[in-house]
């Protein structure tokens, strides 16, 4: 018997390694041949620079590798160890790496339907024979009598048509779209809490500029009080000061809110609450990167966790095309069982006890009333969704490339033209305050000159924030440099055939 059934596993195991997985074999789409992103002679290499902080030149370089750790490059020590303090606390990144360990335990639990399922089995009873049976009772005439079934039964399909292979193949691919996930989370996480802490600094500044600018909008509205009650001007000209202070005012508010949104923002990143204390960020404490990497188009798409994850996504819904045709197919499962079956627990080893079978059957579905066709066709129409949404992914991850690049060109154009008006609105400044000195104009004139350069600072407070969030979107924009990290779990073992 136990020669028989390793006759038969040893031709199962050809006939499995004979089959042939259907379906079509999954190849990635070809990838972007194009070399830049931004139309011919917008594509420049460095941008402008402007003079004062955060004004220096951006120098971008073609196929230059992207550090893991990006927002180091900032120069800001508490940035970096709100980030750590991130990535240790944020509960997105554990329920993503929980969900990729399911998916590998799923991949793994498929690869075990490659091999022969074993169990056994003990079962012991004690039994009554009716005496008024037609039967006679036994030769002993006691109608009590105890049977024990010790068995061992070995079942087993053949992956003949690959069912099993496109199956295993399909589980592997939702893993990969997990892991890629987990890189997405891991960006996504970061880049949020760079952004998060650019925000509060910008707003922190904002809310400063503003606060002189409400001063002395008082100041000018006390004085044109003053004068009003004097004679010396129309009741308009109060109104009117009046109502640019209000304005003013008014626009305090929603900064002051902006800034208590972001904080709990960053509290939330964290991991905590947002009574709890958080480090304040200003924009000094930050340094602009002047060397910026700029992968080829075609890099680009092995570098985005998000593309990745679309072209894991594809070659899951390839292999469903697999296990939809082959569920259509014939069927081999074999079976053997063997054991003892003694009336008596001493006669379990005596060899007129044992019992075995050998099965062997062929199933094909005949009439399933469509069923099994229109999943093919579900599968192929999920095929085809897939390579369209991948598509789509592509296209929005260069024309999100492309954003960024003419970002970066127009945020340096935008901080050299708010330095330049600040520069002479301050140089105004310095003019009314000799004027006010030698007595030819009046606190008014001074007053206006100062809130028009604290009005000028303010756009260059904005220009500087929009440099440095714009250089971390590129970062983000490009991959993050996942591919210097090693702490995401290895891929389940490939199937044994």
């Amino acid at each position: 018997m136990i020669a028989r059934a390793r006759d038969l596993l040893a031709a199962s195991v050809v006939l499995a390694v004979a089959g042939c997985a259907v379906g079509p074999d999954f190849h990635p789409p070809a990838k972007p041949t194009q070399t830049g992103y931004l139309p011919a002679g917008a594509d420049v290499a460095t941008t402008d620079a402007a003079p004062g902080a955060l004004g220096a030149a951006q120098r971008l370089t073609p196929g230059a590798d992207i550090a893991g750790e990006w927002w180091t490059l900032f120069r800001s020590p508490a940035l970096d160890a709100l980030v750590r303090r991130a990535l240790a606390h944020n509960p997105q990144l554990p329920a993503a790496q929980a969900a990729l360990r399911a998916a590998h335990e799923n991949t793994a639990a498929q690869i075990g339907s490659y091999y022969p399922q074993v169990g056994a089995g003990l079962t012991v009873s004690r039994n009554l024979t009716p005496l008024a049976s037609l039967s006679p009772v036994g030769a002993s005439n006691n109608p009590y009598y105890s049977l024990t079934t010790a068995s061992v039964s070995v079942s087993f399909l053949p992956d003949v048509f690959g069912l099993n292979q496109r199956t295993v193949e399909g589980l592997a691919a939702t893993a990969d779209t997990q892991r890629w996930q987990v890189e997405a989370t891991y960006l996504t996480l970061t880049s949020n809490v760079v952004a998060a802490a650019f925000t509060e600094a910008s707003l922190a500044a904002q809310i400063e500029e503003t606060e002189e600018i409400v001063g002395i909008g008082q100041k000018l509205t006390s004085i044109l009080r003053q004068e009003f009650a004097l004679g010396q001007i129309a009741q308009a000209d109060v109104r009117t000061q009046e109502a640019a202070l209000a304005l003013a005012q008014q626009s305090l508010g929603p900064l002051q809110k902006q800034r208590a949104q972001a904080r709990d923002q960053l509290a939330a990143l964290v991991g905590a609450t947002p009574d709890q204390s958080l480090p304040s960020f200003a924009l000094t404490d930050f340094t602009l990167p002047t060397e910026l990497p700029l992968s080829l188009p075609a890099d680009l798409v092995a570098q985005r966790p998000d593309l990745q994850a679309a072209l894991a996504n594809l070659h899951a819904a390839s292999a469903q095309i697999g296990v939809a045709i082959a569920q259509r197919l014939p069927q081999f499962p074999l079976s053997a069982q063997g054991g003892r079956e003694p009336n008596n627990i001493a006669d379990l080893f005596e060899p007129h006890t044992a019992f075995w079978s050998l099965i062997g059957s062929a199933t094909l579905p005949i009439f399933q009333g469509g069923t099994l066709l229109h999943r093919q066709r579900a599968a192929q129409a999920g095929f085809d969704q897939a390579a369209a949404q991948y598509d789509q992914a592509v296209l929005a991850a260069l024309q999100n490339v492309a954003d960024t690049l003419a970002a970066l060109h127009i945020d340096a154009t935008t901080l050299g033209s708010a330095q330049a008006a600040q520069s002479a609105a301050e140089d105004s400044l310095r003019i009314a305050r000799g004027q006010l000195a030698l007595g030819s104009v009046s606190t008014l004139v001074l007053l206006n000159a100062q809130d028009a350069a604290l009005t000028a600072r303010l756009a260059t407070v904005q220009a500087q924030a929009a440099r440095l969030s714009d250089t971390a979107a590129l970062f983000q924009a490009l991959g993050g440099g996942w591919w210097h990290r090693h702490d995401i779990p290895a891929p389940p073992s490939k199937a044994p055939f």
